[in-house]
C-alpha cells in the first residue's frame, strides 16, 4: 500500500501537526489522540479509552512484525477482532496472557480501530482504509432482568408503614411496579400529579400523566394498591419529611425534605431487595422489567405494553417476549413427563 505525501495540516480548523511521525503506528495512533483532543474535544475519559485499545491494537501488530500503517489488511483487522474475543493464553496453559473480552468491549475496540484507519485515509496518511469493510460482531441481546411474583410480593412486603419514610419506600415501590414506570420518572413527580389520582374513585380515577425520554408524555393506570400507598404517603408520611426541608412540590422527598434523587431511589430499591432476601443484582429498572414480563405471562398484547411502557418501537417491546418464552420452557422442561 503506497503512501501518500503528508499532509500539512487538518482538514476541519488549522493547527500544527503532531511532532509525532505518521508513519509508524505508534505515531499515526498519538496523532489520532491529538486529533481526538483538539478537534472533536473528546473527554480525558474518552481518550483514555481510545488510547488503551489503540495501544493493544499496536501490540498486536507488532507480535506481526507490522509497525506501518499501510502494511496492515482487512485480514489482520479480523483475525484482532477475533483474539480480543478469545484472549490470549498463557504458554503453560496457566492463565492468560490477555483475558478474552465480553462482547461489548470488543466490539468498542474494534470501533477504535476502524476510527484509526479512517482518519488516517482521510488525511491522507495512507491511500486505502482497510478497516472499511470490518464490522464489530454485535454483543448477545440482553434478556432483561425480571422478578418472579413472589420476588416482588416479598420486595412490597418490606417497607414498614409506622414511619415516614417507610410510608415513603412502600407508595415508590408500589407505583414502580403498579405502573412501570423509570425511576427517572417516578423522582420527577409532583404532589399535583397524583393527588386527584388518589382523590378519586377507583372506577373514575384519572391515568397518571408521565412525562417519559424524549418529553414524550403517556397516560398509565395505576392500580388500586399502588393509590392506597400513595394515600397514606401523602396524609401520613410527606408532611412530616416536608417539615425538615424549605417546601417543594416533589412527591417524593428525602429525610431532607428536599426531592429524592434518582440514586438514592435505587438505592432504596437496593436496600429492600436485600431484606426480602433476593441474592440477583437489582437494577433501577428491574421493577419495570417484572411490570412488562408479568403483564405479557398474564396475556397482555404486545402492543398494550408498548403503549404502557412509552416504547418508541414495538421492537424494544418484544425483548420482552424472549423472557416469557424462556420462563414457558423452563415450565414444560421442568413439569412434562416427556420434556427430557
Amino acid at each position: 500500500m503506497a503512501r501518500l505525501p503528508r499532509r500539512m495540516g487538518w482538514s476541519i480548523g488549522s493547527w500544527p501537526t503532531s511532532s509525532a511521525d505518521p508513519a509508524t503506528m505508534a505515531g499515526l495512533i498519538q496523532s489520532y489522540l491529538d486529533h481526538l483532543t483538539v478537534e472533536r474535544g473528546m473527554s480525558r475519559h474518552t481518550l483514555a479509552a481510545y488510547g488503551r485499545d489503540l495501544r493493544r491494537y499496536a501490540g498486536y501488530l507488532a507480535e506481526l512484525g507490522i509497525t506501518d500503517p499501510c502494511q496492515v489488511t482487512s485480514a489482520m483487522i479480523s483475525s484482532y477482532g477475533a483474539r480480543l474475543r478469545e484472549g490470549k493464553a498463557a504458554p503453560d496453559g496457566a492463565g492468560w496472557i490477555e483475558a478474552p473480552l465480553a462482547s461489548a468491549s470488543a466490539a468498542r475496540a474494534v470501533i477504535a480501530v476502524r476510527s484509526l484507519h479512517r482518519f488516517a485515509a482521510a488525511e491522507g496518511l495512507t491511500t486505502e482504509d482497510p478497516a472499511r469493510s470490518i464490522r464489530p460482531s454485535k454483543p448477545p441481546r440482553r434478556l432483561p432482568k425480571a422478578l418472579s411474583l413472589e420476588q416482588v410480593q416479598a420486595m412490597l412486603a418490606v417497607p414498614t408503614t409506622d414511619t415516614e419514610v417507610g410510608l415513603r419506600d412502600a407508595a415508590l415501590l408500589e407505583l414502580l411496579y403498579g405502573t412501570g414506570i423509570r425511576i427517572s420518572e417516578a423522582v420527577a413527580l409532583d404532589v399535583d400529579d397524583v393527588e386527584r389520582l388518589v382523590r378519586t374513585d377507583a372506577e373514575r380515577a384519572p391515568g397518571l400523566r408521565v412525562l417519559g425520554k424524549g418529553s414524550k408524555e403517556r397516560i398509565v393506570p395505576v392500580g388500586s394498591y399502588a393509590r392506597a400507598a400513595l394515600d397514606a404517603y401523602l396524609v401520613r408520611g410527606r408532611p412530616v419529611l416536608t417539615a425538615h426541608g424549605r417546601g417543594t412540590p416533589a412527591l417524593f422527598l428525602n429525610t431532607r425534605g428536599a426531592r429524592l434523587s434518582r440514586q438514592s431511589a435505587w438505592a432504596v430499591l437496593r436496600l429492600v431487595a436485600e431484606r426480602a432476601g433476593i441474592t440477583t443484582d437489582v437494577s433501577p429498572h428491574t421493577l419495570r422489567h417484572s411490570y412488562a414480563t408479568h403483564l405479557l405471562d398474564g396475556g397482555a398484547d404486545v402492543r398494550v405494553v408498548q403503549e404502557l411502557l412509552g416504547h418508541a418501537s414495538v421492537t424494544t417491546t418484544q425483548i420482552y417476549t424472549l423472557v416469557t418464552i424462556e420462563h414457558l420452557r423452563e415450565v414444560f422442561l421442568t413439569s412434562h413427563p416427556r420434556a427430557y
